[in-house]
């Protein structure tokens, strides 16, 4: 068997001018560190290799010199692309200052991309990018002038619009292990993420280049346990192993094993978020999380959304991700970003971005940085600092439901709360509302023509994306129209009579949002529609366990229906509708009961197909149309659909 073990010095001695290198690491999970500094030792002392290209998904990197800041020195880098750019602003720089040929594309883009690489595919098909920077009828994803290369080109299949991604032949594949054996096998045991190692081996095989992995530790020949070999030993050419400090779990965290799965961490003890305008946004974003949803939470502002759901004892009633992979626990901010404590499960990246491009998510809580009188938001370019939009596009534009959150204005802006109310007292010298954004991340015509549902979530009051542009739905207690919010913005949004923001979020005690998504009375839970003649039921998170439940239920809606006095149309949410089995056949002839009684037109929707099945054949079975979809605005469109009719 041969030996793949070697020195660092001799593993980045293979590589040469002109290579392209695949560099595997979120923030700093999964970066092979001590590969990247043999990389740009080498370079420093024998100015070789000269003129590589860098291809990366998830910025490996610290925003300061760790990671992909490491290869900033001139001559070394010719051409990067990437999904994330904040956290190596170094290779940044490089970019905006126009010195080497430099792409963003979408990160879920990049990892899918990897699979059709090894795969010996020319390249991907996606919707994601359509309209935005990525899209050829802008700038197709080039961040300067001498980024001529078309890597994106817009096709037609179908009568329907795609981008299609062109495949990038690797050369050399840096990735990130935990042990190895002899034969360079890989197991990943103790990183926080699988992220794409197995997918970027496979890819640079297949392009006929070399894997070079970094671990840190090596077992003996014949221990490891093939199912948790993630990389097979026939896909690597050598190993390195290397210093335990440049092989941290996080670059926050050396080791946690709550990281890995191996033991459950302590989440009722972590520190609540202190209250401040940030808290404010996190808390009004957190009221729209969807009972037994899945929820992707964005890094920065967003992440305060997850600490809300904990410090308010709702995180069991919800799954949250991280497109890294990681399925439910409790996401880690900052340096942790990626990371989960008691995830779940742990998926590869790529896959991850299946089920989110798939429409997986029922909700998005996003960062916003700039937006335009059309919703357009702008997170990735700002005249000399460039982000990138890393999974920003694949999220926005598949989630069924979107929130953007930000402070209305930035530098310098100070709140104040009293009396449940917010007061201004020092406003910030940046607009983020103005009147076009500097590079459009997420194109909110698109979103709107595609029935998309969108909140911008600020401090200070709330939008609603419609078809005619920006809306304003609601205004914090304490907050005048006129003087704090119009006058700060570049364009006047449209405003009809908006609602106050619920109170409780400017309170520092704790909100009880427990009671507001879950505990909710069902006489609650109804409500008419003059308008449509239209009966919305929230019955998302309920429960049918007993014959009292299924009493109470009988007696709330007949009295409600009783008293509107005529037939109207019904929208019914049942996600996370849970009915006991010995009370389906009762709850179903109720549901008949109602529909001839009550309904004009009905429609039921929930995320569950296992539900909509067997409702589908307790509603057939009584001689009831189903009319049960996936999403709300099918319910909706349906309803609309036999009005018209």
């Amino acid at each position: 068997m041969v030996d793949k073990i070697v020195s660092l010095e001799d593993a980045v001695a293979v590589i040469a001018d002109s290579d392209t290198i695949c560099v595997s690491g979120f923030v700093g999970i999964g970066t092979p560190e001590a590969l990247l500094r043999g990389l740009a030792e080498r370079y420093d002392k024998q100015a070789e290799p000269k003129d590589i290209s860098l291809l990366f998904a998830a910025a490996p990197g610290d925003g300061k010199d760790r990671g992909l800041n490491r290869l900033s020195a001139p001559g070394l880098v010719k051409r990067a692309i990437g999904g994330h750019w904040s956290l190596v602003p170094k290779l940044g720089q490089l970019a905006v200052a126009n010195k080497i040929a430099a792409y963003n594309l979408p990160l879920g883009c990049i990892s899918q991309l990897y699979r059709d690489i090894a795969a010996g595919k020319p390249g991907m098909f996606s919707k994601v990018g359509l309209n935005t920077f990525v899209d050829p009828r802008q700038i197709g994803g080039a961040i300067n002038e001498s980024s001529t290369e078309k890597l994106v080109e817009l096709m037609e299949l179908d009568g329907e619009e795609w981008l299609f991604y062109r495949s990038i032949p690797i050369d050399v594949a840096f990735i990130r292990g935990t042990t190895a054996d002899k034969a360079g096998n890989i197991t990943m045991e103790r990183e926080a993420l699988t992220l794409d190692m197995l997918s970027i081996a496979q890819a640079a095989k297949n392009s006929g280049g070399l894997v070079i992995a970094q671990v840190e530790r090596i077992c003996a020949e014949g221990s490891m346990n093939p199912r948790e070999v993630v990389v097979p030993g026939n896909l690597v050419d050598c190993v390195v192993v290397a210093d335990a400090s440049e092989h941290l779990q996080t670059y926050d965290t050396p080791y946690n094993h709550s990281f890995t799965g191996r033991l459950r961490g302590v989440v009722d003890e972590l520190t609540p978020m202190p209250f401040s305008d940030r808290k404010i946004i996190a808390r009004r974003a957190a009221m729209e999380l969807p009972i037994n949803g899945v929820v992707n939470l964005g890094i920065g502002m967003p992440e305060g959304v997850g600490a809300v759901a904990n410090e308010e004892e709702i995180l069991d009633h919800i799954t949250l991700t991280t497109e890294a992979g990681v399925m439910g626990g409790v996401p880690q901010s900052g340096l942790d970003f990626g990371a989960a404590i008691n995830a779940n499960a742990i998926t590869q990246t790529n896959q991850m971005f299946d089920f989110y491009d798939g429409g997986g998510l029922d909700l998005a809580v996003l960062g916003m940085a700039e937006v335009d009188r059309h919703g357009n938001v702008n997170v990735s370019r700002f005249k000399d600092r460039f982000a990138g939009a890393g999974g920003f596009i694949n999220i926005s534009q598949n989630a069924r439901k979107l929130v953007f959150v930000g402070t209305f204005t930035a530098r310098g802006l100070r709140v104040d709360c009293k009396d449940r109310e917010l007061s201004i007292t020092a406003e910030g010298q940046m607009p983020k509302f103005i009147d076009q954004v500097e590079q459009i991340t997420f194109n909110g015509k698109y979103a709107a023509q595609m029935g998309q549902q969108v909140l911008y979530v600020t401090e200070r009051c709330v939008f609603r994306m419609t078809v005619d542009g920006l809306e304003l739905s609601e205004v914090a207690p304490g907050i005048d129209i006129e003087r704090d919010i119009l006058a700060h913005m570049a364009f006047r949004p449209i405003v009809n009579n908006p609602k106050t923001m619920d109170p409780e979020i400017f309170d520092e005690r704790r909100m009880k949002l427990k009671n507001t998504l879950i505990n909710v009375r069902m006489e609650d839970r109804l409500t008419y529609d003059a308008s449509t003649n239209t009966v919305f039921i929230n019955l998302a998170g309920t429960a049918i366990n007993t014959r009292e439940d299924l009493d109470e239920h009988y007696t709330v809606m007949h009295k409600f229906f009783g008293a509107l006095g005529k037939k109207v149309n019904i929208i019914s949410n049942f996600d996370g509708r849970t009915i006991a089995p010995k009370l389906r056949a009762a709850y179903a002839d109720f549901q008949a009961e109602l529909e001839k009684q009550y309904f004009l037109d009905a429609a039921r929707y929930t995320t569950s197909a296992f539900l909509r099945q067997k409702m589908g054949q307790d509603l057939k079975a009584r001689a009831l149309s189903p009319n049960i979809f996936e999403t709300a605005a099918e319910a909706a469109a349906f309803i609309k659909g036999q009005s018209k009719g």
